[in-house]
């Protein structure tokens, strides 16, 4: 039986031709749709609660789809909607890379009309089916990400709540660049032009409390002139480690 009221899709596009068509698409299909140009209004809206769905354009000005995914991920835990990229990037890498963030699907443009309303129905059907999971696990760190604590040995570690966030990006990316940009716009709200050293004198912080030293076996390393990542340091018999693909939009 169908719902009385319409189901809200929100969704991030900036190209105003594709998204009048899909927003035709979807409105003719009885949705609600909210169409954003911009990854933080988008998101902010979202957090507010306001979609059963988000369908997310890649390449953006400011956040692009991969970071605002990030962010939902940090701000909403298991309460992220169902999330569909729809964007012109084939490469198998980045459909990868999407649905290991949490995308629970990956449409490639042009689109096709009745592809995208049966895929966005499909998710919809499945979106009490869990989501990643939300304790993590890397050698003597443990992090419980739906109530956000995190732990050395055992031993919870007492971090502000800027610090949390940041410490939940690093510990979900593993192995990937966020850089500082990034993380100015999603943690702290800020232009990525603004010139600040908040982010380094956080990590500096996060190094100490959660012990990401080489002789705990992971180290927060900094890439010059563009952020920073959380790698485990492996032993010279398993080979050197492979560098990810980061969300710097």
């Amino acid at each position: 039986m169908s719902p009385t009221f319409p189901l809200r899709i929100a969704y991030l596009e900036d190209d105003p031709l594709t998204a009048q068509e899909v927003c035709d698409w979807l409105r003719e299909a009885g949705y609600d749709v909210q169409h954003h140009t911009d990854g933080q209004a988008f998101a902010r809206a979202v957090e507010r609660g306001g979609a059963d769905a988000c369908l997310l354009d890649w390449m953006l000005p400011g956040l692009s789809g991969p970071d605002v995914l990030c962010r939902l991920r940090l701000q909403l835990g298991a309460s992220v909607p169902p999330v569909l990229f729809l964007t012109g990037r084939n490469a198998e890498a980045d459909v990868v890379q999407a649905l290991q963030a949490g995308a629970d699907d990956y449409l490639v443009k042009p689109l096709s009309r009745p592809v995208l309303l049966a895929r966005l129905q499909a998710v919809l059907r499945r979106s009490g089916s869990a989501l990643p999971t939300a304790r993590l696990r890397l050698g003597e760190i443990e992090a419980d990400c739906s109530r956000r604590q995190i732990f050395v040995q055992g031993e919870r570690v007492d971090l502000t709540d800027r610090e949390t966030d940041l410490a939940l990006h690093f510990l979900q990316n593993v192995n990937r660049l966020l850089t500082r940009d990034f993380l100015i716009q999603t943690i702290w709200g800020l232009r990525p032009e603004v010139e600040t050293r908040t982010v380094d004198v956080h990590v500096s912080a996060l190094r100490r409390k959660l012990r990401l030293q080489p002789e705990h076996g992971w180290r927060l390393v900094s890439v010059y002139g563009r952020g920073y990542r959380l790698e485990r340091v492996r032993s010279a018999d398993e080979g050197p480690l492979t560098e990810s693909q980061g969300f710097d939009g």
